[in-house]
């Protein structure tokens, strides 16, 4: 028997909204689990009736922040604008009441006759766009409450305005999370969380991304509710909302005169100085290795062999097979002058000593982080081909210099960095998906898993995305199998990109639940002039990572 869809209405505030929220109501409308029939609009405008000349003077200690926020939105405009206004007239079409709430200072009370009147429409769920604080009865008119986006991580930044103060305090992670809203503003039911990196000098970048991160998070979790229904939904709310927090930090405000002024010095100053760094310096990756006189993976960083690239390149992402006694290291080669990447091979042997590293795979497009596996004595490589919108299967035909595409495993999606675990007879596909435009690709894991690695099915996980946190979700290399435990690395880019590694250890995996948890922070402190560390692979005696570094010109 086919399940009614989710009855959806909307608190707005007025019908021009952004465009991050039109996207996401579109992708509800167009879905088989909820459908909007309802709107709720304020009456008139929640715009301050102060006299202009008395608002200016109220809020002079807040004109810079004013001006700053008009000069970021020219000097840092997103190619995918998230604030765009969209009238959502074009969209929706539905009933509609409008109501007048009782304000007080901070909140919104509706009214009892229009709390009447909205409870007629039977709304399984509200979706907050507009209003202040709400409280009163319009938090139970609705069969699961009202669902409103924190846009910040409310265990360090509670207030606003959003995304502002990690920009301007250089805080490594954003936050993000979706909630029902309850009588106490700060213990709001937490439905989903996230976390990305923070952009270092603008705030208007930093907004765009994670706002174009969001947009996903309620229809997901509609689906999700539609899909197990009522009972399991809210049980598994529960227990993740099980947890105390005491929140320690101040509430954050609209940022006054001298703080804008203070932290546009410090980090414009970091920017110039990090734009001259660069007539001297220049970044490079590089390979690193180390042979251990048994079978085992080697733990000690800075006992590892450099291999320098030439000075017009960069060598990354090594995987490593072994063959007798000679190791092959895969790994992305990327010629600043082409502007892409290809995939090349170098061997490795038990002495250490190493061939230069020669092309294998070239495509019309960027490829990188070649993952192996071997199976049924064929190796196959999945090499990052997200810029074709594909996850590529290549088959080795005369090993190890000519590679065959044997079949896109996934198409239509931006992916990255896939990395196949085999565990009870199946394929678990890990690899980071950004599922909107203007998003990050660091943030957010997915997991499929096939019983066929050639012609199965790869059927999504139903906890997707498994990992939503720019500290752990994007892979760093094999999963692999220590002291009978299961660890997958994972790149931390919550500083820039691929700052470090998380040694993550996997708990539960199966079709219907995913749980890991953290058991190794690994950062880039083992040299000076080590910037970066993002993959970490082992085969035999050999085991292989790779490294950021500064070098001079």
């Amino acid at each position: 028997m086919k399940k009614e869809k989710l009855r959806i209405g909307l608190l707005i505030d007025d019908y021009s909204i952004p465009l991050w929220a039109y996207k996401m109501l579109q992708s509800i409308q167009c879905s088989h689990h909820s459908e909007i029939t309802l709107i709720v609009k304020r009456e008139g405008s929640t715009r301050d009736k102060t006299p202009l000349l008395k608002r200016v003077w109220q809020r002079r200690d807040l004109i810079l922040f004013q001006l700053y926020a008009r000069l970021e939105n020219k000097l840092f405009r997103a190619p995918h604008d998230a604030f765009e206004p969209k009238d959502l007239k074009e969209l929706i079409h539905c009933a509609e009441i409008v109501v007048k709430p009782k304000e007080t200072k901070h909140n919104d009370f509706i009214l009892q006759e229009d709390i009447d009147q909205i409870k007629h429409h039977h709304i399984d769920v509200f979706i907050r766009l507009g209003f202040r604080i709400l409280k009163g009865a319009i938090l139970n008119s609705s069969k699961y409450g009202i669902w409103s986006y924190h846009h910040g991580d409310n265990k360090v930044n509670r207030g606003g305005p959003a995304g502002v103060w990690e920009v301007l305090e250089q805080w490594e992670e954003t936050g993000a999370i979706l909630q029902i809203l309850t009588e106490d503003l700060d213990k709001g039911v937490v439905l989903q969380e996230s976390f990305s990196s923070t952009d270092n000098l603008s705030i208007n970048r930093n907004r765009n991304n994670y706002y174009w991160k969001v947009k996903s998070f309620i229809p997901r979790k509609l689906e999700e509710l539609h899909r197990l229904g009522e009972e399991l939904f809210f049980d598994k709310v529960k227990q993740s909302n099980s947890k105390p927090y005491f929140y320690y930090n101040r509430l954050y405000t609209s940022p006054k005169n001298k703080e804008i002024l203070r932290a546009a010095l410090k980090n414009y100053g970091d920017y110039a100085r990090r734009r001259i760094r660069r007539f001297f310096y220049f970044n490079q990756w590089i390979p690193l290795f180390r042979i251990e006189k048994t079978n085992a993976i080697s733990q000690t960083f800075f006992r590892f062999t450099r291999i320098l690239p030439p000075k017009d390149r960069f060598w990354a992402d090594p995987f490593v097979i072994q063959k007798d006694d000679t190791y092959y290291v895969f790994m992305e080669e990327y010629v600043y002058a082409e502007g892409k990447g290809k995939i090349t091979v170098m061997t490795v042997d038990e002495n250490g000593k190493h061939s230069q590293p020669k092309v294998v795979l070239v495509r019309d497009y960027h490829l990188s982080y070649p993952f192996l596996l071997e199976e049924k004595g064929v190796l196959y490589m999945i090499p990052e081909t997200s810029e074709n919108k594909t996850i590529e299967l290549y088959s080795c035909t005369n090993f190890p210099m000519e590679w065959k595409l044997e079949k896109v495993l996934i198409p239509n999606v931006h992916a990255v960095d896939s990395t196949i675990f085999k565990k009870d007879g199946k394929y678990w596909l890990f690899t980071n998906i950004r599922e909107n435009e203007g998003a990050s690709s660091w943030d957010e894991l997915f997991l499929f898993y096939s019983d066929d690695l050639l012609n199965g099915e790869w059927k999504p996980h139903p906890k997707n995305p498994i990992v939503s946190d720019v500290k752990c979700a994007r892979p760093a290399g094999n999963i692999f199998v220590y002291e009978g435990h299961i660890f997958r690395p994972a790149q931390n880019c919550s500083k820039h990109y691929g700052y470090g590694m998380q040694i993550m250890e996997i708990i539960t995996l199966n079709e219907n639940e995913y749980a890991e948890e953290n058991v190794q922070s690994i950062h880039p402190n083992w040299e000076k002039d080590l910037i970066s560390t993002h993959t970490l692979n082992a085969a035999g005696k050999l085991t292989v990572i790779d490294a950021l570094i500064k070098r001079k010109k």
